[in-house]
């Protein structure tokens, strides 16, 4: 990659080697078809989809595959395909080899899938906060009463202070 800060997709692939171009385009169309709804910008420098406020899906362009991101066993599974078939990386990161034709059935599925996952995540955390009323749904873990009461400066507890002592010098 010649430049290192994209301002859009167009600046990303246009950034690529010539022959890589046209798989990345034809990727970002299958995407854009599966979330025509999505916002389409640049996140950790490759092309990202927004959708409702939650990222849905990444994809990036290298020297023999291109990936998407995040792909888990999780999102294989769901799909009814054998994570053995693909390999899905630590990263949350499923490469495609450039040698083969973009399969953008399964792109489509996995993104409408992602949208699904990132959807129903977002219910529930609303839901949480309903249930809680708090602000996040990671506080509902906690319980309010093992919490300790908030203290402001007129009833905090301070330390006494210490007293200054008058050293008298040496003879």
């Amino acid at each position: 990659m010649a430049k290192s800060k994209f301002e859009s997709v167009d600046e990303y692939i246009a950034s690529q080697p010539e022959a890589l171009r046209p798989t990345l385009e034809q990727v970002r169309r299958v995407i854009r078809k599966a979330l025509p709804k999505a916002t389409e910008r640049i996140s950790y420098q490759i092309p990202a989809y927004e959708q409702d406020g939650a990222s849905i899906i990444y994809f990036a362009g290298w020297k023999k595959h291109f990936s998407l991101y995040p792909i888990s066993d999780r999102v294989l599974e769901e799909l009814g395909l054998d994570a053995s078939d693909y390999e899905v990386n630590d990263k949350g990161t499923i490469p495609f080899p450039l040698s083969e034709p973009v399969p953008e059935k399964l792109i489509a599925r996995i993104v409408k899938l992602r949208a699904r996952q990132e959807a129903q995540r977002q219910r529930e955390k609303t839901e949480a906060r309903r249930s809680t009323g708090k602000k996040t749904a990671k506080k509902t873990a906690k319980s309010p009463s093992a919490r300790p009461a908030p203290t402001t400066k007129s009833t905090a507890k301070r330390p006494p202070a210490k007293k200054a002592v008058k050293r008298q010098p040496r003879d």
